[in-house]
């Protein structure tokens, strides 16, 4: 049985459905992706996950057990809004939800001192949250959010706030924990690091479950619309090939919409009969693009 399973979850708040038949599973050493617009359902489902409210129907299991005081330590939390109390010292926060969590204060000094590490900011140790920047505060909430190795972590707009640089220090780190074998469910509007970190996903929208599966089975199921050429030269009569929708210059080619697949060889029959062709390619959707054609223009 995978470490966490939620089957056809409910949640009502007065006469306001949050949540309406949910179902997925999160396996070992996995990072699933729950996504959704504003009010499509994902905090209530997180917050059920965590066990800070409980669904009105369906089951959560952790490790085929439902919610109880005992699997508060192995539950992670790392939400959209920083919780972190901005005149307290960072190792005395972090050290009292450690043991919060059921660690001794001395190993989780000593796992503080591992992460701070990790990040090449040793020197936090004892700074007030207030004295860092941003970026350094979702640093630390992250921190408090695996300190005590949980085996189920949840992850709220994990990489918010912060530079290239650091996203991908934060991307490497949460690769490492899936592949030592946590599991994660991940809710960000950043589809991008949503097709690079996860396998599977849940598209919400309005309360529902619209789309779900592996990520790869998911774009098999929308068309190729768009064709990339590469060429230095103008490439005339692109836009009157039958399946063109349309044809767009840009710095290096094309970018073309089409309306069936077929009309790609001729594009490239056109292309390649008036000069060289640099690059040519039929792309598949974006998770982005899907995401729109789903739930429509309501994105975060």
């Amino acid at each position: 049985m995978n470490p966490l399973v939620i089957e056809k979850v409910f949640k009502q708040y007065g006469d306001k459905t949050a949540v309406n038949g949910l179902s997925f599973e999160v396996a070992q050493g996995e990072i699933y992706g729950l996504l959704g617009a504003n009010g499509a359902g994902k905090t209530t489902t997180m917050r059920m996950v965590l066990g800070l409210i409980l669904p009105d129907g369906g089951s959560i299991r952790y490790r085929g057990k439902t919610y109880s005081t005992e699997q508060l330590s192995m539950l992670g939390y790392l939400p959209e809004e920083r919780g972190m109390y901005p005149k307290i010292k960072v190792s005395e926060q972090i050290l009292y939800l450690a043991q919060l969590r059921g660690m001794s204060r001395r190993d989780a000094d000593a796992n503080l001192k591992r992460w701070l590490d990790r990040f090449q900011v040793p020197e936090y140790y004892n700074k007030k949250v207030e004295e860092l920047s941003k970026g350094n505060q979702q640093k630390i909430q992250f921190i408090a959010a695996v300190i005590h190795k949980p085996s189920i972590l949840i992850m709220d707009e994990a990489f918010s706030g912060l530079d290239p640089v650091n996203v991908e220090l934060l991307k490497s780190t949460v690769k490492e924990l899936r592949d030592d074998g946590a599991s994660i469910v991940f809710s960000t509007h950043r589809m991008e690091h949503v097709e690079e970190l996860c396998r599977n996903i849940t598209i919400m929208h309005k309360s529902n479950p619209v789309l779900q599966g592996p990520i790869r089975d998911i774009k098999n199921r929308f068309p190729k619309e768009k064709v990339v050429v590469g060429a230095e030269r103008d490439i005339p009569g692109l836009d009157r090939i039958p399946g063109v929708v349309s044809a767009t210059r840009t710095e290096r080619g094309y970018d073309l919409r089409i309306s069936r697949k077929e009309a790609a060889q001729e594009i490239l029959k056109h292309a390649m009969a008036q000069g060289p062709v640099e690059r040519f390619e039929l792309l598949e959707p974006t998770l982005n693009e899907i995401f729109i054609k789903t739930v429509g223009e309501s994105h975060e």
